[in-house]
């Protein structure tokens, strides 16, 4: 019997902690939002004062000439383009070129001498030509015509 009741009185005090836990909590919560709050306020306050600081963006007279620069610019674009796909056959026949002429096999370090292309272009273009079928490696950094 003295168990039970002991037991429940402990029940009871720890009821009693929460509830005064929860309270705590809610209190500071409350604060936290006020915060909050203030802090939302103040920042739409500054937001107003930089957009009365800076210029106006749009001016008339300009949005004229955009669409002729756009024009000229579409015009570059389409003329790049075109000449595009000439380079980079041109860089495959200077690799397949340099890998025929070596019939042993070449690698890489004189495929760079011989093309003068940098690391990167020398990668895709042994990667495009081996999917291809035009070269393969018989080990690693060692390539020949197929």
């Amino acid at each position: 019997m003295v168990f039970k009741v002991d037991h429940c009185r402990w029940e009871y005090y720890q009821l009693i902690r929460r509830e005064m836990y929860m309270q705590k909590l809610k209190e500071q919560l409350k604060i936290v939002s006020k915060s909050l709050a203030t802090l939302s306020k103040q920042v739409d306050k500054i937001t107003k004062q930089v957009d009365k600081l800076q210029p106006p963006k749009a001016v008339p007279a300009k949005k004229a000439a955009a669409p002729a620069k756009k024009a000229a610019a579409s015009a570059k674009k389409t003329v790049a383009k075109k000449n595009a796909p000439a380079g980079k056959v041109a860089v495959l026949d200077s690799v397949f070129d340099a890998i025929k002429k070596a019939g042993k096999g070449i690698n890489i370090a004189a495929l760079k001498e011989k093309t003068g292309l940098n690391p990167r272009q020398l990668s895709n273009a042994l990667y495009k030509l081996s999917k291809r079928d035009m070269i393969v490696a018989k080990s690693r950094g060692l390539y020949f015509k197929k």
